[in-house]
């Protein structure tokens, strides 16, 4: 896993829900078949359409398919090994959470947009869903406090965050996989509590770095963690991380996230 090349979400309805995602800042393109071998590499029959989104330099696909599966399972919390969100940076948290209010966005966070104490990044931050159920983030970083995003507005995919049930695990699973394991934190208190939308809630955060960056991916290992069945690859909630790779191959990691490794040589 040399770099992340992009990020797929799979919905039932792509053009709807890409009126969501153009609304809060992307730009929407065009859409274009999957092809046959890669629905045989899914396992999955029929015929599908991918269309194609950027936020700056970052690329998200909205995965359609003639067959669907389940919708995002009900009742779920970040605590549960079947979630993982993409974290979306912008300078001006007040704005673009009122974008995604007025858009169909329901809130995850309990009050809106929160600032974390400075042991947790002093960033401020609000949990989401899209109107399918994809769960969302937006990142205010402190000025000048992260060198990776320049602009104004909402930039891009600083990273993509997903609930494990075994931490050391799911390091052992993509260090072996090539990314490296970056400064380790513990989230907690009043403040995670408003922004997770849980009780007592205890994380730790574990970020995972390619060779190539900012985009990178995080994992979430909280206290109670809930093991959840891994979602086939036309449920809502199969979210997928595209990476730059050394060979072309579908992953599922201990947790059951998909990852899709497209070669670069």
């Amino acid at each position: 896993m040399r770099s992340i090349a992009g990020f797929r979400l799979v919905s039932h309805d792509s053009e709807r829900l890409a009126a969501f995602y153009r609304a809060i800042g992307f730009t929407v393109g065009a859409t274009a078949p999957i092809a046959a071998d890669e629905m045989a590499l899914l396992g999955l029959a029929g015929a599908g359409t991918r269309l194609a989104m950027t936020l700056g330099p970052s690329v998200v696909e909205l995965d359609c398919y003639g067959q669907p599966g389940q919708p995002y399972p009900a009742g779920t919390t970040g605590a549960d090994t079947v979630f993982q969100h993409l974290a979306l940076v912008t300078t001006d948290i007040a704005a673009a959470w009122a974008r995604a209010v007025a858009a169909g966005a329901t809130p995850i966070s309990r009050d809106g947009p929160v600032t974390l104490p400075a042991t947790s990044g002093g960033v401020t931050a609000v949990k989401f869903r899209d109107p399918e159920g994809h769960p969302l983030e937006f990142l205010e970083f402190p000025a000048g406090s992260n060198a990776d995003w320049s602009g104004a507005g909402i930039l891009g995919v600083d990273h993509s965050a997903i609930a494990v049930a075994d931490v050391a695990r799911s390091i052992a699973f993509y260090t072996e996989q090539g990314l490296k394991l970056g400064t380790r934190g513990v989230n907690q208190g009043p403040t995670q509590v408003a922004l997770d939308g849980i009780d007592d809630v205890v994380v730790g955060i574990v970020p995972l770095v390619p060779e190539r960056t900012p985009a990178h991916l995080e994992l979430l290992g909280y206290h109670g963690a809930r093991k959840c069945a891994p979602p086939i690859p036309n449920a809502i909630a199969a979210t997928r991380i595209v990476w730059h790779a050394d060979r072309n191959a579908l992953l599922r990691d201990p947790d059951g996230h998909i990852h899709a490794l497209r070669s670069i040589s």
